[in-house]
């Protein structure tokens, strides 16, 4: 168990928590959530002891152990990704070198009967009964498991963890938290590099992780598949409700109606205490009764209420030229990067007003081909742009094509046209820029900031074709549903490349699965394509088991047919030995009878060296007659028995 105790910190003469109060049991999955800048990720370093508070403390058990993965930061390492990965089962891998230094000191040592012995022998056994609690026998099995759960290949296993890019390295990062299995496991936005397969993945491991974990996120689905409760940063407090998100946000929305309530209703007392001070302030007979009225007032725990948010602002976007009814045709569209083949003989038409989502495990090509659609890149094959389309794309390095002398404000008032400039501060505090910040030069801006700035911008322009690469990264839950609204009102071409399976939910109308180098289309949504890969998955189980079964009854036929031929064989030698036994016998029987006749032989009587000469053969017969007759015996019986089993 962790509890945080009367949890306050404050930043630039801003209280961010003021004397926050909760406990993280074992069974608990907390969904932390909050604006952007509300401190969840500083309560997260809080609780990974990265930061300490101004007052209040953390009270947990010395051997409780917390595992965080940032939103940021890269393992470097030269060492390979199985090798790095085993780095986080510290524990197994020093027991492994104990055990293995334990056994060679025991194996050349012979003071059997000392002290120092046994304990050598104690040691070794406590050593191996802890490395087998611990999993040590199947640790690399374990390891690839989770490796492969986040995507890795079984050929990435072995390669170097610095031939990686900065998304895989972080999985890396998650992987190896996985594997070291702390108490409590604290997550900032660990979707953001996985697809959609993985995330599916990380969903069922954590649902069955028997300790503590807290996710911060801006996946609706994820939190909702993983979390049982949720805790909100809201005006330096906590709202904590033992629901997942989306049963939260309903509570959520009574208790805050209740609230808004309670907020008038104080407002109305305040405002009649206030008048009745005015009032009567001056008159003598009633000073007594002022000052207690004062006095009341200054006493009442004002009601606080947040910020309204800003969902209910509208994007819409501007009309754009009309266009044919081909949108865009791709004819074996074939890429390398170097030798490397991404894409082979990829066919693909787009109609006017289709709506695509783009899926697949990262590196299998999606945005390798968003841009050859907008020809950023050289490709084999043909592409093709329907009559009078105009594209907007948006990826993570559109950001750099800002104008960086500009402010926030500028490039938004420039860009739009219509009703939307009528609007202009709205939509930038869609995109969470507020206050101080729109009036900031893009030259100073952060990553995350400059990319939702130049979404914003690419969404006001007449654009009847819209290609997005992972415009969600950076964005809340309540931008994301802005953005979301704005893309299903949408009259034009789009495709969006996401894992978010939430956001992609109601916007697209087909499926693009990307995999082996080419593309598989599914005419219909997200869920539809999820429900037609857990099927085919299913299937490819069944299929594999069938063949599986097939293979074993072959194999199973051919042990059998092994082991009749061994049986056989087995039966045949032993019968072969009690034929030749048999034949033994018979000669020795019948030299005998031979010399039982010379014995009768008055010649043979008289000659007394010929006579000795027989009698010595005719011992040595009778020896060897009986030594086989047991071995013929012995024969017999084992035939018996081999026949019986």
């Amino acid at each position: 168990m962790l509890s945080v105790f009367n949890l306050s910190i404050f930043f630039a003469n801003r209280c961010l928590f003021d004397n926050v109060n909760f406990t993280i049991d074992q069974d608990n999955r907390i969904g932390l959530i909050g604006r952007n800048g509300s401190g969840k990720t500083t309560l997260l370093k809080i609780l990974n002891g990265e930061l300490t508070p101004d007052d209040g403390k953390i009270i947990k058990s010395n051997d409780y152990k917390v595992g965080y993965l940032p939103q940021e930061g890269n393992i470097t390492s030269s060492l390979s990704v199985i090798e790095e990965a085993k780095l986080a089962l510290e524990e197994i891998i020093e027991l492994e070198k104990k055990i293995e230094f334990l056994t060679n000191e025991i194996s050349i040592r012979n003071d059997y009967d000392t002290k120092e012995y046994s304990n050598l022998i104690h040691t070794l056994s406590d050593s191996n009964h802890r490395y087998e609690i611990l999993g040590g026998h199947y640790y690399i099995a374990h390891i690839e498991k989770i490796l492969t759960g986040l995507g890795f290949s079984r050929e990435d296993l072995n390669r170097k963890v610095n031939e990686f890019s900065g998304g895989w390295r972080m999985r890396l990062a998650l992987a190896k938290i996985l594997l070291s299995a702390p108490d409590c496991i604290l997550l900032d936005e660990p979707t953001n590099h996985l697809d959609i397969e993985s995330i599916i993945w990380l969903e069922n491991f954590l649902k069955k992780y028997y300790g503590a974990v807290i996710i911060v996120s801006h996946d609706k689905r994820f939190l909702d598949s993983v979390t049982n409760r949720t805790i909100e940063i809201s005006n330096s407090k906590i709202i904590d409700f033992p629901l997942p998100y989306s049963k939260y946000l309903i509570q959520r929305k009574e208790q805050r109606e209740n609230q808004i309530k309670a907020f008038k209703n104080q407002q109305k007392q305040i405002e009649r205490t206030e008048k009745y001070i005015e009032t009567y302030r001056y008159k003598a007979n009633l000073a007594s009764r002022v000052q207690s009225k004062i006095k009341q007032l200054d006493k009442i725990d004002k009601i606080e209420i947040e910020d309204l948010d800003n969902s209910s602002i509208i994007i819409k976007f501007p009309p754009s030229p009309q266009s044919g009814i081909i949108s865009i045709e791709l004819n074996n569209i074939t890429k390398y990067y170097g030798e490397k083949l991404i894409l082979k003989d990829i066919n693909l038409t787009l109609e006017r007003g289709e709506k695509v989502a783009l899926v697949g495990k990262n590196g299998e090509g999606k945005t390798t081909l968003t841009k050859i659609m907008t020809n950023e890149t050289d490709y084999e094959g043909k592409c093709k742009l329907g009559h009078n389309i105009n594209i907007g794309y948006f990826s993570q390095h559109q950001a750099d094509l800002l104008d960086k002398n500009s402010t926030v404000f500028q490039i938004i008032d420039n860009a739009a046209t219509g009703e939307m400039r009528l609007k202009v501060r709205s939509i930038l505090g869609a995109f969470l820029f507020s206050n101080d910040t729109v009036e900031k030069k893009v030259s100073v801006l952060s990553g995350g900031e400059k990319s939702r700035l130049a979404l914003a911008k690419l969404l006001l322009q007449p654009h009847n074709f819209l290609i997005l690469d992972e415009p969600t990264n950076h964005l809340d839950i309540k931008s994301k549903e802005i953005l979301k609204k704005a893309l299903i009102d949408y009259e034009g071409t789009l495709i969006l490349v996401s894992h978010d399976r939430d956001f992609l939910e109601d916007i697209t109308n087909k499926t693009i699965y990307f995999g082996n180098k080419n593309i598989k289309i599914y005419d219909g949504d997200i869920n539809y394509f999820l429900e037609k890969l857990e099927l085919e998955h299913l299937n490819e189980i069944e299929l594999n088991r069938k063949v599986e079964a097939k293979q074993e009854t072959t194999k199973s036929d051919k042990i059998k047919f092994e082991e009749q031929k061994q049986f056989n064989r087995k039966k045949n030698s032993i019968k072969k030995e009690i034929n030749e036994s048999e034949e033994k016998i018979n000669t020795y029987e019948t030299r005998i009878d031979e010399i039982n006749i010379l014995f009768s032989d008055p010649a043979i009587i008289e000659n007394i060296n010929e006579l000795t000469n027989l009698q010595n053969e005719y011992d040595e017969l009778n020896k060897n007659l009986n030594e086989e007759l047991i071995n013929w015996e012995d024969l017999n019986n084992k035939f018996e028995k081999f026949i019986e089993n």
